[in-house]
Parts: structure tokens; C-alpha cells; sequence
């Protein structure tokens, strides 16, 4: 359907590519793509930076300092209902300047074997703290509370960090819970209690408050020693998988060229001093540290969320951001209201449906404004939610699905680019392009690297029709696991090509699509790793189970699983109940399920699953998996995608019925 308002005056998106071939296929026999946005990167070279001057994560922000003029930085809230102070670029140098000098007076030696970790939610102290280490050539570890308290000590003892920035008592606590011998002092940027000091001081570990090491470095006011491209600016430990997280090792280098190449591809539509990002997905991860760095660069303003992500919209109206880097979940709930908003109305729901198709046929022409009679009517209030100003959004992370994309496009009546990418690589391998309105890709690969498919035999994905393990090679890939050398080994080949374990596919358009995992662990949406044999492992302990197969997807938050009960056991407990029946008819009765599904969550929580790891739905099977029906290997090992295609239908099922 026609926009019924004219969209005179409005110039639509020029694609700065012919969206038909999005990437330049080199010669040769492994099929390699590069970006089309660098002219360099068919001869085989990567970009690293865009200005000369600027090839560190020390140099990018002295010059956001010149280019703001010293305008706005920093940005908090005192307060729920207080506006956003700022602090200006200026005193955001001075401050991180004084702040580094300060951490050498605490015994900290300048350069690449001190290890400086920060354990807070996003904060100006957190910028200050990386900015601080790089004054100084230090190496930046951030910690986070998903990783838990144990992996918190496996950390801090194998990187032998002897200071670690602390946000508040109760993180500075987590840390003496388990405080290994190494740590001496825990900097803290909020008041923490008497009990607490009397605690570390027990321990053997001193604390200090971030205010007063700030004030002893502008006393001593130590001279900067800068970091090169080729240092490593952070570790950034993944909790991917099963075991202790990986420390991935990320240069200067690295960051940089990822933060160039995103704005090179943006071309027009990249940050600039005038912008206004929101800081509110972890600053420990590398997607929000890249998007923060980018903005730094060019001097625009970073306010931070006030740390309860049930007050973001309360932030987001304050602060009133022309940028947001975001994950699918935000965008899913964003949906997920507007669904339940016009679901009991039919004249709302007709409305909403005239207003999506009007908008989604000016998305296919590449008009994106919020001016509209449907942005006004029906769109107005979505737009609001976030602010009423914003102009780019950068998604990442794991999938969104296309109905949900295009309906944020619509709504939001902003830029919306979707990337994917790992820490291994500091965040972007290929990043959609502006004026390409298609969902459910990930677009081509971004100008600091080259990417290609190979074989995954035992899964039938090949190379030679387009699909295959996804491998990237180039200035963005990490320079291994810290004190892992066996594990770097098992993930860049000789050749340098970085393994990423996702299964991809090249569409006609040149663009990558994610279609699988090589090992089988998942994203949820919500960004969360999943193990599934580690959960299965767990469950397989009730009586009642005689096999187990979890399952998640990248769009759902959260995992079910397919049982095939104990026959012996449930039986008995149906004799017991006064439960009638053949087994299958067993399988199908809901006070069966429920005493199944209790005893595995019962044992999930003993062994200490997290609460997005446990089922959320069980669908119970009165017949085995075995080798004769095709879902077990002949060493009786799950044949995970068999499984996942013969229950699809029971598995859409449970997944409709949490919705």
C-alpha cells in the first residue's frame, strides 16, 4: 500500500554500493570476500586506521578532545526524575590523566604486564579507568557479574592483577569472597563499610576510594608513557563456553581499525561531534566499547544509563540519544508491546497494519523519517519511548528476526544496521549497509578484514555451494588467549584465518547469513551462551530421565527439551498416583510432566544452573532415540541437527505456548 502523505522533500538513502554485489570476491580457490567500501582490500590489504594521527585507543580520544572543543563527555544522572550532568572533555582527560598517575603511585609499574581490572556496571569511572591505563600502556581486564564469583578469582589469579576499580560494597565483596593472594587493593568508586574494610583488611587487601588516588596522581603528576598500535589495550575474558572464560588479547590495532571500518561503511551516517549515544549494555563486552571508542573519536557525548534497565525509558526520555547500540532483546520487547498494545482493539490492529505496509513500502525506497501521518498517528509514541531523536541504532550480538527489524525500521524511522561479529575479532566481521532494507542477514564484511567459508563435513555444509564455518583473517582478529597458546591454536589456523565456530552462508547479493553453530552451543537472545550437553549431563541424573535433548534458539530467550522418560520408573509412580494408562498415554498426561519437569529443574538447581540455562518447557517421547531410527550415531552419540528436525514441530509448540 501507498504512504497516503507525500513524501516530497524527503531524499532517500543512497546506497553507497550496488546492494546487488555487496562484496568483492578475490581470486583464487577459497572463494575469500572483502569489503567494497576500501579499494585497498582487493589487493589484500586490511584498513587499520583513517587518520594518521590516530592509531590508539590513547590518540583516538585526544582527538575527540580537539574536535568536540571540549564539549560534553561524560553524562549521569544524580537521580531518578534529575536531569544528565556533564562532565566535558577536558576534565575527562584530566581526570583519567590524574587517575593513572595515581595507580603508579599505588605501586602500579607503567606498561604491558600490569593488568588493571574494573569490576562496575557502565559509569564516567569506568571511561576513566580505560583511558587511565592507556596514559600509561596498561592492559584494561573488565569483570561482570554473569561470569560468576569463581570465574571472577580464576581471572584476577591468572592475569595476577594486584588492584581491581570496584563499583560498590557488594562487588567489592564478591571479590573478597574468593580473593586470591595477588590481590593487594580494590579502588572503590562508591562508599563501602565499615564490615567491608575490616573484611579486606582481614584478607591483606587495602581499600581506597577512587576520589583520593585521583587526588595523589595530580600531586605526582607522572609523565604519560603511550601505548603502540601493536600493544594490547584489554582482555576480555569470554564466558562462551563450557570451564574457566578465555582471556581474548585485543591490541590497540584491533579496536581501532574495527572503529574505522564501521565509520568508513557508514560513510554519511557515522558518529559525529553532535551525537548523543546511550551507555547501557556492558561496557565488558566489545560491541559498547567499540560504539563508546567511536564516539570518543569524534568528540561526541556518552550519558550512561542509571543502572536499572527497568528505569531505561525513564533514562532514554532524559537524555534524549541520537545513537544506540542495542541487542535483538531490546528490540523483541520494543515489538512484544506494540503487540499487546493493539491485540484487543481491531481498529488499532487495522491501523498498525495500514501504518506498517505504508512505511515498509518508503523502506523499500530508501525513505527513512519520523514525519509522516503514520509516524504521527501510530509510530509516535514507540518513537518517544526511545527518546524522539534517535538516527542510528547498531544492532549485535546474536539474530533478530526480520519481522522484528523491519518493524523497528518502521517505527523507529531511524538507520537501524545489523552486524555480526565475536569478541576474537573486537566485535564487527560484516556489517549491513545503509538503504538495504532486506532482513535476516548480516551484511558483507567490514573493511578491516576478509572472510570466507570452509568445509564442515560432518554437519554436510561445503564451501563450494556457498556455506560453510565462517573464518576471518585480517586487523580486527584478537592476538590469542592469554596464557592459552593451545587454545589459540585450535581457533587461528597457521595461515592466520581466525575459526569462529558459526556456520554461515553467502546469499546471491554477496551479503553472509548466520545459519548454524560448528560446536553445539547457541546464543539465546539475550546474548547468553548455552552448553546443551553440560545441561543435558545434569538432567539425565533424575530418575525419571532416560535421555535428554535441550534445545535454544537465537531469537528465543530461553531452552526446552525434548525427554524420553524412565519407563520403569514412571510407570511405578503412575501405579502410586492412581495414574491409568499406557506409557504413551503417560507421556501425554500434564500431572506426569509436572513431576518430571520439577525433578530436572530440582537438579539443575543443585548443580548450580543459572536461571536462563534451565528448561523452561519439557515435550515427553515414549520412544528412544537409537541408531535404528537415525537420531544416535553408531557410537550412540545425539545426532543434534537429526533431533532438532524430527520434534521441530513439538519444539514450536513449546516455544508458542511460553510466548
Amino acid at each position: 500500500m501507498a504512504c497516503c502523505d507525500c513524501c516530497i522533500g524527503v531524499a532517500p538513502i543512497r546506497p553507497p554500493i550496488n546492494l546487488n554485489e555487496q562484496s568483492e570476491s578475490l581470486k583464487g580457490p577459497e572463494m575469500v570476500r572483502v569489503s567494497k567500501f576500501y579499494k585497498e582490500a582487493k589487493n589484500g590489504r586490511y584498513l587499520r586506521y583513517l587518520y594518521e594521527d590516530t592509531r590508539t585507543l590513547y590518540e583516538t580520544f585526544r582527538r575527540g578532545v580537539k574536535e568536540s572543543n571540549n564539549g560534553n563527555c561524560l553524562g549521569w544522572r544524580e537521580g531518578p526524575n534529575k536531569p544528565y550532568v556533564w562532565q566535558t572533555y577536558n576534565e575527562t582527560l584530566l581526570r583519567a590523566k590524574n587517575f593513572g598517575s595515581g595507580l603508579i603511585c599505588q605501586g602500579l609499574p607503567p606498561g604491558q604486564n600490569t593488568f588493571v581490572g574494573i569490576y562496575s556496571q557502565n559509569c564516567p569511572e569506568w571511561v576513566m579507568t580505560e583511558q587511565a591505563a592507556y596514559c600509561y600502556s596498561m592492559v584494561i581486564v573488565p569483570l561482570y557479574d554473569t561470569l560468576g564469583a569463581n570465574a571472577c578469582a580464576f581471572i584476577v589469579n591468572q592475569t595476577e592483577m594486584s588492584v581491581v576499580i570496584c563499583e560498590d560494597d557488594k562487588k567489592a565483596n564478591l571479590l573478597l569472597d574468593q580473593s586470591p593472594r595477588c590481590l593487594r587493593k580494590l579502588i572503590t568508586i562508591k562508599e563501602v563499610s565499615p564490615s567491608t574494610h575490616q573484611r579486606a583488611k582481614s584478607r591483606g587487601v587495602e581499600i581506597l576510594k577512587f576520589t583520593d588516588v585521583e587526588i595523589q596522581g595530580a600531586q605526582k603528576d607522572h609523565p604519560c608513557i603511550p601505548p603502540k598500535p601493536e600493544n594490547v589495550c584489554t582482555i576480555c575474558y569470554t564466558s562462551g563456553t563450557t570451564g574457566m572464560p578465555k582471556g581474548v588479547m585485543l591490541t590497540h590495532e584491533n579496536v581501532v581499525a574495527s572503529m574505522c571500518s564501521v565509520n568508513m561503511q557508514l560513510g554519511e551516517h557515522r558518529p559525529s561531534k553532535h551525537d548523543v549515544m546511550i551507555s547501557f549494555l556492558p561496557l565488558a563486552h566489545m560491541l559498547e566499547r567499540c560504539c563508546e571508542n567511536s564516539v570518543y573519536m569524534v568528540g561526541g557525548a556518552v550519558g550512561f544509563y542509571s543502572g536499572d534497565i527497568r528505569r531505561l525509558a525513564d533514562d532514554l526520555s532524559a537524555l534524549k540519544p541520537t545513537m544506540i547500540p542495542a541487542v535483538p532483546r531490546l528490540l523483541n520487547r520494543l515489538y512484544d508491546k506494540a503487540q499487546s498494545e493493539i491485540s484487543n482493539s481491531k481498529i488499532k490492529k487495522l491501523l498498525f497494519n495500514m501504518a506498517l505496509s505504508a512505511k515498509e513500502s518508503e523502506l523499500k525506497r530508501g525513505i527513512i523519517r519520523t514525519d509522516s501521518i503514520w509516524d504521527k498517528l501510530v509510530f509516535r509514541k514507540v518513537r518517544e519511548g526511545m527518546g524522539g531523536r534517535l538516527r542510528l541504532m547498531v544492532v549485535g550480538s546474536a539474530p533478530l528476526a526480520g519481522n522484528v527489524l523491519t518493524f523497528a525500521r518502521c517505527a523507529l524511522g531511524c538507520l537501524i544496521v545489523e552486524g555480526y561479529g565475536q569478541t576474537e575479532c573486537t566485535a564487527p566481521v560484516t556489517l549491513t549497509v545503509q538503504g538495504d532494507h532486506v532482513p535476516e542477514h548480516v551484511g558483507p564484511p567490514v573493511a578491516c578484514c576478509k572472510v570466507k567459508l570452509v568445509d564442515v563435513p560432518e554437519m554436510e555444509y561445503y564451501a563450494a555451494q556457498g556455506q560453510g564455518e565462517v573464518c576471518v583473517q585480517g586487523a580486527n582478529v584478537f592476538k590469542g588467549y592469554f596464557k592459552e597458546p593451545e587454545k589459540t591454536r585450535e581457533v587461528i589456523d597457521q595461515d592466520g584465518w581466525h575459526h569462529t565456530g558459526d556456520v554461515g552462508k553467502w546469499l546471491p547479493n554477496g551479503t553472509l547469513k548466520i545459519i548454524d553453530r560448528r560446536k553445539h552451543i547457541f546464543k539465546l537472545s539475550q546474548g547468553e551462551y548455552i552448553v546443551p550437553e553440560k545441561i543435558e549431563n545434569i538432567y539425565i541424573r533424575s530418575q525419571y530421565v532416560e535421555q535428554v535433548f535441550v534445545h535454544g534458539e537465537s531469537l528465543k530467550s530461553c531452552v526446552v527439551a525434548v525427554v524420553v522418560p524412565d519407563v520403569d520408573v514412571v510407570k511405578c509412580w503412575a501405579l502410586e498416583n492412581g495414574i491409568k494408562g499406557t506409557f504413551s498415554a503417560l507421556c501425554e498426561n500434564e500431572k506426569v510432566k509436572k513431576v518430571i519437569l520439577d525433578d530436572m529443574l530440582q537438579w539443575g538447581r543443585t548443580a548450580g544452573l543459572k536461571t536462563f540455562e534451565q528448561v523452561k518447557d519439557i515435550y515427553l517421547h515414549p520412544d528412544p532415540f537409537s541408531v535404528q531410527n537415525g537420531l544416535l550415531t553408531p557410537t550412540l552419540k545425539a545426532k543434534r541437527p537429526e533431533i532438532r528436525n524430527y520434534f521441530k514441530p513439538q519444539i514450536e509448540d513449546m516455544y508458542k505456548q511460553l510466548e
